[in-house]
């Protein structure tokens, strides 16, 4: 799919796309391309940074907008409804902290792209979102780096690869 897109570029795409964001950008900077750790978790971090801004900026409009059709409106009456539903609790017992953690924690719909998600149905004003979101990127592109290292040492020590 990238293979004509330079290394940097492909892991930066990657580290930018919902689902995989950087917990698919890092395993892939290092164990295909064989980039160092610094450099995949640096591209990956600014990889996954990138919507950050257009999303806290762009998804109440955007929502709002396709609000007016009746499948989008049921999806996000669902998905707003399921978040809070979820959520609520933490956000008002732990704040901005509670979305650093629920962006830092690495694992299935946590991540960016959910955390701007959970600002705009929680309300938090984007100067107080964007640092929260990107000190759970920086957070969750350490733990998958260190995560990321240990699996291919021990891969290395068991299969000799």
């Amino acid at each position: 799919m990238l293979g004509s897109v330079p290394h940097w570029l492909a892991v930066m795409v990657i580290g930018a796309i919902p689902i995989s964001e950087l917990r698919g950008a890092i395993p892939v900077a290092m164990g295909i391309y064989g980039m160092g750790p610094l450099e995949a978790y640096f591209l990956s971090v600014l990889g996954n940074l990138i919507p950050v801004v257009p999303l806290l900026l762009y998804l109440e409009p955007v929502s709002g907008y396709l609000r007016r059709y009746h499948i989008f409106d049921i999806f996000f009456t669902w998905l707003f409804a399921r978040t809070r539903r979820n959520h609520t609790e933490n956000f008002e017992k732990y704040g901005l902290f509670a979305l650093t953690l629920f962006v830092a924690v690495p694992l299935p719909v946590t991540g960016a792209w959910t955390g701007c998600a959970a600002a705009f149905v929680f309300g938090i004003k984007f100067k107080h979102s964007l640092p929260a979101i990107a000190a759970g990127v920086m957070i969750a592109g350490v733990i998958v780096t260190v995560l990321t290292m240990t699996g291919m040492g021990l891969a290395d020590l068991i299969f000799g690869v």
